[in-house]
């Protein structure tokens, strides 16, 4: 393979620049425990069979990560017999969906790694400066105090959020 093929097919490990993705090179491999708070994070996001899971952790890494079947299956099987997802079958498909439970593991396990898997995987050294990052971060923070808060605490979430909207309406109007 040359160079040249090389780089419009986004490196020897894929495809993903022809496709619009980024130009990295390959698919990474997440540490042992992300593959379990990715899960329930983007079960969090709302329910889904394990191939629509894979493809929420494919896009939201921009297609750096797109974890295997044997690594998704199983684990999705792992966190039910844990009582922190649950199934059911429609149409012929198992359909995850996160628990109670599940929403209390996944924010501790964000809170204590600082961020997502895919969060973490795709800052670089610029600091924790990353807005979309922090704005994912943010909503995902966001949608757990919505499904799983009490209503105080769902009122003074709305508050913080509007205060930083200002906040940054603020930043734009400064000369």
């Amino acid at each position: 393979m040359s160079e040249r093929d090389m780089n419009e097919r986004g490196g020897r490990g894929g495809h993903r620049r022809r496709h619009g993705g980024p130009p990295w090179e390959g698919r990474r491999r997440m540490r042992r425990g992300d593959i379990r708070t990715a899960l329930l994070a983007a079960l969090g996001e709302g329910p889904g069979h394990g191939y629509d899971v894979m493809q929420t952790l494919e896009d939201k890494t921009g297609g750096a990560w797109r974890p295997s079947p044997g690594s998704v299956y199983p684990t999705l099987q792992l966190l039910e017999d844990e009582g922190m997802v649950k199934s059911t079958e429609r149409d012929g498909k198992r359909i995850y969906e996160i628990t109670d439970a599940g929403r209390t593991e996944v924010a501790r396990r964000i809170e204590e790694a600082g961020g997502t898997p895919w969060d973490l995987a795709g800052r670089s050294g610029g600091g924790g400066n990353d807005l979309r990052g922090a704005v994912q971060q943010l909503q995902l923070a966001a949608k757990l105090i919505s499904v799983s808060g009490e209503p105080t605490q769902v009122e003074r979430a709305a508050v913080i959020v509007n205060d930083a909207r200002k906040k940054l309406y603020q930043l734009l109007a400064e000369d």
